[in-house]
């Protein structure tokens, strides 16, 4: 479950990101704040089980993955070389979850 907390908040910031570039409305930043604040609620959440590192690591390589992919359908330029390396970004996300193991949480001084 935590994982999915992890994908979904990753997808709301391909989501945000992508809408930054054409909000001009109140609505429109109205719309991207609440985007940015729900992400980061179901980040946090993710961090009761799995480790912060982990889980932010793999946040951020949704977003620039999503994003990047995002950019290519709706025109942006893009190379050979940059497929390349966003290949192994995401090889690193995918390397990242599959050697991550939840945990229960403790409180600093637990034992």
């Amino acid at each position: 479950m935590n994982w999915l907390f992890v994908l979904i908040a990753g997808f709301l910031e391909v989501v945000w990101a992508t809408a930054l570039k054409g909000a001009e409305t109140l609505l429109d930043w109205t719309v991207i704040f609440i985007l940015i604040a729900v992400s980061f609620i179901l980040l946090i959440r993710s961090y009761r089980k799995i480790p912060m590192a982990s889980a932010y690591t793999v946040f951020v390589g949704i977003g620039t993955v999503g994003t990047y992919v995002t950019g290519m359908v709706l025109g942006e330029p893009f190379s050979g070389g940059q497929i390349f390396f966003l290949t192994l970004l995401l090889a690193g996300i995918i390397g990242m979850k599959l050697f991550t193991k939840e945990h229960d949480t403790q409180s600093r001084g637990e034992h």
